[in-house]
């Protein structure tokens, strides 16, 4: 066997024991690099995540994981367990134990189960959820409730639960923040009703965002063919997805290259995307909670990550601004008298600009295009910081106004009951004492009384403020 082995079977979470899903997985090298293998206990035949003729018992795969056969254990996520995993790769120092922030964040956020990677340089965490649309990875963090195995070691985080938890809202923010890209354009969810037309309202983004490029869509598409990365957006025009982890991402790559060529107008995005051979059904399929389409959404994302858009008009006026520049420029020049080497140059100079004037805006496409690919990586750094840091208060603030409203509540049940105790009192001063014995009697019941009201207040004060 492998490093990778089990390192410590009883570690492995319980819940994830009494699960029929298990595997194994031997590392062979594919196309020169080591690639893990799933494989069927028993048999050593090929594992497929969506087929469960292929899993086992924990006990069965345990046993084959220790044989030559196999190098370790692993779990297949399926749509009927409740379970979510998450991949963080490339974040720990096998020798130092040093983790990187990010995945120290997530981590303790997410606070459930969490064993170290058969490589020892990442993490896996397990919980209980599910996993939010809009994507499943991003950079070095993945995210998986289906169709996927996990390595599992048992090597646990010492400092985490042995426990699988329910963190559904902790996921929902990391997903947020680590997986989909932060809002670029208005900053506001497009929580209004939409419609399956894609439009500026509908996808949530302000008027200004919209540059008009008075282009019929032949010449537009023309011009994208024609660009630095024309290449690419023909690959992805004809329906191309190699080099993309799904269609999806291939979505999002012709629809922020159309976000550039259109000037940043959802509706003739969404247009003429319905024309590519990427199109298909799921483009007006409802995604999302408010109503949203998994089109429309991919639309506001695609302007939202656009940082800039072919402006043919301004890029006319500047060109004709440089050329009276280099008219008078050289017009005095030659009122000087310029020399014979100034003369000879000065064709190939006004040629050379009238060919960067010329290749500007494919040059813009192409930066464009790059970005694309690493989905706003190339954006400002601090940029996506105010995104991030506004959201999250966003969350931080409807969270403290339910808290404000929890402790009002809690502030007049105790005024109520506080009012309760004192008719109470009342009631009992009043009464006509009797015998030695009902009177010992009443006073304990009163004080009894006394003490349920008040304990029953405290620990609603108590409960509102933790």
């Amino acid at each position: 066997m492998s490093e990778g082995s089990v390192e410590n079977p009883v570690g492995v979470p319980s819940a994830f024991v009494a699960v029929e899903q298990w595997i194994c997985w031997r590392e062979e090298e594919r196309d020169g690099k080591p690639t893990k293998i799933p494989v069927t206990p028993g048999t050593g035949g090929f594992a497929s995540s969506t087929d469960p003729e292929t899993w086992s018992d924990f006990e069965t795969a345990l046993e084959y994981s220790r044989s030559d056969e196999a190098d370790g254990l692993g779990f297949v996520f399926s749509e009927v367990d409740p379970f979510v995993g998450i991949d963080l790769d490339d974040c720990r120092d096998p020798e130092t134990k040093s983790i990187d922030n990010d995945a120290r964040d997530i981590v303790n956020r997410l606070d459930s189960y969490t064993e170290i990677s058969p490589s020892g340089t990442g993490f896996h965490v397990l919980i209980e959820g599910e996993l939010p649309d809009g994507g499943n990875r991003h950079g070095s963090v993945e995210m998986y409730d289906s169709a996927r195995f996990f390595t599992m070691t048992g090597d646990r985080v010492d400092v985490k639960p042995q426990t699988v938890n329910e963190r559904q809202e902790a996921l929902e923010v990391v997903h947020r923040e680590y997986i989909q890209e932060p809002s670029m354009g208005s900053g506001e969810d497009a929580s209004e009703e939409t419609t399956h037309s894609v439009d500026t309202e509908a996808a949530g983004l302000p008027e200004e965002s919209v540059t008009e490029v008075e282009l019929s869509d032949e010449e537009l598409l023309e011009k994208a063919r024609n660009a630095g990365n024309g290449e690419k957006f023909d690959r992805l025009w004809r329906g191309g997805t190699s080099g993309y982890p799904s269609q999806s991402e291939a979505d999002m790559a012709l629809c922020c290259l159309l976000a550039f060529w259109t000037g940043g107008d959802a509706m003739r995005v969404d247009k003429l995307f319905r024309r590519s051979r990427l199109y298909r059904d799921k483009w007006d399929d409802v995604h999302y909670s408010n109503g949203d389409t998994y089109g429309e959404r991919t639309v506001k994302r695609a302007i939202d990550n656009t940082s800039e858009f072919y402006e043919p008009a301004t890029r006319d006026a500047t060109a004709e601004q440089e050329d009276s520049t280099d008219f008078a420029d050289e017009f005095t020049a030659a009122s000087s008298g310029p020399s014979a080497e100034t003369r000879g140059t000065g064709t190939d100079a006004s040629a050379k600009t009238t060919q960067a004037e010329t290749s500007g805006s494919e040059e813009t496409a192409q930066t464009a295009g790059e970005s694309v690919e690493t989905m706003g990586v190339d954006d400002p750094s601090d940029r996506r910081e105010r995104s991030y840091l506004k959201e999250r208060n966003t969350v931080l603030s409807a969270k403290l106004e339910q808290r404000e409203a929890t402790i009002n509540e809690l502030q007049e049940r105790v005024e109520t009951l506080e009012a309760e105790l004192t008719e109470l009192r009342s009631q009992t001063a009043g009464r006509t004492q009797g015998s030695s014995t009902e009177t010992t009697s009443d006073d304990a019941s009163d004080g009894s009384a006394d003490r349920s009201l008040w304990d029953r207040a405290k620990g609603l004060i108590e409960s509102g403020l933790t």
